[in-house]
């Protein structure tokens, strides 16, 4: 497979298989129980699930078994979390600066539809498509970035709860779409080999694609990202096979996700050019309006200049994307030689760097918010009710 990791691993691979069809069986009761009929006792009802987020589900009166359930396992918090390592891979993120948000965007998520599977049930929610690809790529960045406050993974604290919202946000997904879905093809439409590429996208991908901009990140430092990740892939329900905090682990269970992902489909040709095109719609902040359009076009050609040499020629080929000479790429290399190897070296410069760049995340992430737009994650879609057999 490659000269590091060797040949491929047949035992990993058949994992991978079967966990295409592996949900998260816990949220998934959880879910059944939100489908049942009114007048059933078992039934768990929104507002019951938002008391128990905000307040645990002892605050909620006759809670249900699932809720109880449900919130029992996300509260029993791994013994191997390491709390201050935790911490320091937040500061971790915040040095990366823009280059999170870079990354995050071209290799992990545009990169990502190079490949069928999860980008049919993109596709299909109408999530990343449309007018609906800023406000979710702002949903999505508002999750993230609010995992790298203080203490913000802590049992009950904010990130903690988002974490949790969205773990019920997919098995709900996955509730809605299962009937019906091409399994067989491509497994359930939210499974746990599918997870555990995410997973791997926030924290293998990104170590490896910040490097790429010359970044340095020492072996102690990445090690904190991947274990921070660790546990939010853990709240998340990923299954433990595909959980580590092992850098080199990571990179060969995402090779062995490479090489046994669906070859690409027109969905991920469509969703990769409404991201990029949602560079210019960006609410950049400018009063002239010509001034934000401006900036939009830069952006939209910055982006493009970017994943010339992120993806590839061929990968921009086959997503139906025009090709730009690599000005942004060579730029940001540049910079990041500056602000890293000179003035971000020793405490002090760590510090303006953690300062700096988590102004500069949260700066970018205000442009993807619309005029008039509450922050935050999705809403939790409707709960069809159960289908009854005759």
């Amino acid at each position: 497979m490659t000269r590091q990791f060797g040949a491929v691993d047949e035992a990993l691979m058949n994992r991978l298989g079967a966990a295409l069809l592996e949900r998260d069986e816990v949220a998934a009761r959880l879910v059944a129980a939100m489908r049942l009929p009114a007048a059933d006792p078992a039934k768990v009802t929104h507002a019951q699930l938002r008391t128990a987020l905000a307040s645990g589900a002892e605050a909620v009166t006759d809670a249900p078994p699932a809720l109880v359930e449900f919130f029992a396992a996300v509260n029993a918090t791994p013994e191997w979390v390491d709390w201050d390592l935790v911490e320091r891979g937040a500061l971790v993120f915040d040095r990366l600066g823009p280059n999170s948000g870079d990354i995050l965007l071209e290799l992990s998520l545009i990169g990502g539809y190079r490949f069928g599977g999860p980008t049919e049930l993109l596709a299909a929610t109408g999530a990343l498509t449309g007018d609906n690809s800023q406000r979710r790529l702002a949903e999505t960045q508002s999750w993230v970035l609010g995992l790298m406050q203080p203490g913000a993974l802590r049992p009950g604290a904010e990130g903690w709860r988002q974490t949790v919202h969205v773990r019920v946000m997919h098995a709900l997904v996955n509730a809605n779409f299962e009937d019906g879905w091409d399994v067989e093809r491509i497994g359930l439409p939210i499974n746990q080999s599918d997870q555990a590429g995410t997973l791997g996208l926030f924290d293998g991908a990104l170590l490896v694609g910040c490097r790429s901009l010359g970044v340095p990140i020492p072996r102690a430092d990445a090690h904190a990202v991947t274990h921070l990740w660790k546990f939010a892939g853990w709240l998340m329900g990923v299954d433990s096979d595909f959980l580590t905090d092992d850098e080199n682990v990571r990179h060969r269970i995402n090779l062995h996700i490479l090489v046994s992902a669906p070859d690409q489909t027109q969905a991920g040709r469509d969703l990769a050019r409404a991201t990029v095109a949602t560079q210019r719609t960006r609410n950049y902040g400018h009063r002239s309006e010509r001034l934000n359009r401006w900036r939009g076009e830069y952006e939209h050609e910055r982006l493009l200049s970017m994943l010339i040499v992120l993806l590839g020629p061929r990968s921009m080929r086959d997503l139906g994307l025009p090709m730009r000479p690599p000005w942004a790429y060579a730029a940001r290399l540049a910079t990041n030689t500056w602000r890293y190897r000179v003035t971000g070296r020793g405490v002090r410069g760590r510090n303006w760097l953690e300062r700096q760049g988590k102004a500069t995340q949260w700066r970018d992430h205000a442009t993807y918010l619309a005029v008039g737009v509450e922050d935050g994650v999705a809403d939790l879609p409707d709960v069809p009710a159960r289908k009854v057999s005759q």
